[in-house]
C-alpha cells in the first residue's frame, strides 16, 4: 500500500510540539515533496488558467477559447493564498458568468482578483510618466463607470462623484468614447 497526503502545516514542528504524532509521521516521511505555493511559481499561472478555461468551457458549454492578455496579467500578479484550487474555482465562477464572446475578459474576474491586483499593476497603466499612469488610470475609472451605467452618462458621473458636466470634459480630455 501506497499513501500520498499533503499539507499545508509544518509536520515538523508540529511534532515538536506534541501536535503530531510522532510515529505517524515518519510513516508518512519517507520522501517529501515540496511544492512552492502558486504565488512563488507565477509562470505556472498561464498554463493553469489556459488548462481550465478549456476544462469549463467545455463542461458549461461555453465558447470561450481564452483569456485576453489584461486578465491574464490579472491573473499572474494576484497572490493565489489558495494556491491551485482557488485558481480553479476563480475560472470555473468566471466562465459560469460568461455566456457569449470567445474570451474571458477582465471583467469577469472577481472584485477579490481585481481588488488585490489594483489598477496600478495593470500594465496598460503602469508604464509611463506619472502624469501618463493618472491619465491611463482615470481613463479605466471612467470606462468601467459607463460601461457598468449602461452609457448612462448622469449615472456613471454619480458613480465616480463628479458632476455630469465634469465627466464631458474628462471624456472629452481623455479622448474616452462614450
Amino acid at each position: 500500500v501506497r499513501v500520498v497526503s499533503a499539507t499545508h502545516r509544518d509536520l515538523e514542528a508540529m511534532v515538536q510540539h506534541g501536535g503530531f504524532r510522532e510515529d505517524l509521521y515518519y510513516r508518512l516521511h519517507v520522501y517529501p515533496i515540496r511544492l512552492p505555493p502558486l504565488r512563488e511559481r507565477r509562470a505556472d499561472v498561464v498554463p493553469l488558467a489556459r488548462f481550465f478555461v478549456s476544462k469549463y468551457a467545455r463542461e458549461f458549454g461555453r465558447p470561450v477559447t481564452g483569456i485576453t492578455p489584461e486578465a491574464m496579467d490579472r491573473l499572474k500578479s494576484y497572490d493565489w493564498p489558495g494556491n491551485v484550487r482557488e485558481l480553479q474555482n476563480e475560472l470555473q465562477r468566471a466562465l459560469i458568468g460568461r455566456t457569449e464572446g470567445d474570451l474571458l475578459l477582465v471583467d469577469d474576474l472577481s472584485p477579490r482578483v481585481l481588488k488585490a491586483t489594483g489598477v496600478v499593476d495593470d500594465p496598460a497603466i503602469a508604464q509611463g510618466t506619472l502624469r501618463d499612469m493618472l491619465a491611463s488610470a482615470e481613463r479605466v475609472f471612467l470606462e468601467r463607470a459607463l460601461r457598468d451605467s449602461e452609457g448612462n452618462k448622469t449615472q456613471a458621473a454619480k458613480a465616480l462623484g463628479i458632476t455630469r458636466e465634469g465627466l464631458h470634459k474628462k471624456l472629452d480630455r481623455l479622448g474616452v468614447q462614450s
